[in-house]
């Protein structure tokens, strides 16, 4: 069941407006949990903190709005500095797994750079700070999980669905209210070279109602490349003109789809899985039936890079597989008269965390 297309209202039959009620009512009961969960960590109750800086990288929706770019490119930041990072995360859908899809992501792309995963994100820092010696945390998916101390708090919006239909779980997809942006430090739009500027300063009023103050830091997902498994990189101008078939199992792929169209890419089929699915063996051989049958309609299947990483594989059904590689980009607003305002808005609070570094090394 298409059950965005009932949370955004595409649907209108009388069985989607009952969903819609019924939902409403069940996302009252879920505003109350959260609001007296905020109200607890609000008073400072039950907050631990960590022997190093934190810095958390989160959002106020489900599904994929971006973060990992995010947390490479701040990963990348530090280590340029010299500091020792480390990536502490719930492990969202891992199973029996050692590490689920996004620490496999991570793992390719920053090999020098630690990583823990458990649900206790306190006892995951003092892993990575105790055991493996790390200077700076940088938590992922770290805004609503409040009981370990940040230093930070950055919150990634995606502009192509900002605000989750505008309602709580279930009948939307924002975890909490946008109210909750009162306590974050700074707000990162993502995919903003996917929606009008008209579009990107509505999103950024609507922020603006809830912290006048709050500083807001477009960016763009940018592909640089293709990646064959297991380390093969491709031009991306390979997918100029090129006809494929698209697999993802990731939390926004109307999105991912839309980058591979800008590159070129004809799309000939898509199948989207439920978001973090672990490709069982029943699945992997579904989808090289499924392949097979377009026969010589298409010569490549393009995934994201967590995909990839499940599937270690470089073909599919006969037809080669790739992943597209793509990276954060900071960009500027077309009325901006600083060439560097962006970028220095998110670069001086970073700054100021690694400061905190120095002086905790100095003493």
């Amino acid at each position: 069941m298409d059950y965005r297309s009932i949370m955004n209202g595409g649907r209108k039959d009388p069985l989607a407006a009952a969903m819609r009620g019924g939902l409403w009512v069940a996302s009252r009961a879920y505003a109350v949990g959260i609001w007296k969960r905020n109200r607890s960590y609000d008073s400072g109750q039950n907050v631990l903190r960590c022997d190093v800086p934190v810095i958390s990288v989160g959002n106020l929706t489900t599904g994929g709005t971006g973060k990992t770019p995010v947390v490479c490119f701040l990963a990348k930041w530090f280590r340029s500095k010299g500091i020792r990072v480390g990536i502490v995360s719930r492990g969202y859908g891992r199973g029996d797994a050692d590490a689920n899809d996004e620490a496999l992501e991570l793992y390719a792309r920053l090999p020098d750079v630690p990583h823990v995963q458990d649900p206790d994100r306190v006892a995951a820092a003092a892993i990575a700070v105790d055991e493996l010696e790390v200077q700076l945390v940088l938590m992922d998916d770290g805004f609503q999980h409040r009981r370990l101390h940040r230093d930070l708090d950055l919150v990634v919006i995606d502009a192509t669905n900002p605000f989750g239909f505008g309602h709580l779980l279930p009948r939307g997809l924002l975890r909490e209210p946008i109210s909750s942006l009162t306590r974050a430090d700074l707000v990162i739009l993502s995919r903003c070279d996917a929606v009008d500027e008209e579009r990107l300063g509505w999103i950024e009023q609507q922020i603006q109602n809830v912290n006048a103050t709050l500083p807001i830091v477009r960016s763009q997902h940018v592909p640089t490349s293709l990646l064959e498994y297991p380390s093969q990189e491709v031009p991306l101008s390979k997918l100029e003109g090129c006809r494929i078939a698209v697999v993802s199992a990731i939390g926004n792929p109307d999105a991912f789809q839309e980058t591979l169209t800008k590159g070129g890419a004809e799309i000939v089929a898509s199948r989207a899985l439920p978001d973090h699915d672990p490709y069982s063996p029943e699945t992997v051989e579904s989808l090289r039936t499924w392949i097979r049958s377009m026969g010589d309609s298409i010569s490549r299947v393009v995934c994201t890079h967590k995909d990839l990483v499940k599937l270690c594989t470089d073909s599919l059904g006969g037809v080669p597989v790739a992943a597209l590689v793509v990276e954060l980009r900071l960009s500027e607003r077309q009325d901006s008269g600083s060439s560097d305002s962006a970028e220095g808005a998110l670069q001086a609070l970073l700054g100021q965390v690694a400061e905190q570094v120095t002086v905790e090394e100095d003493c």
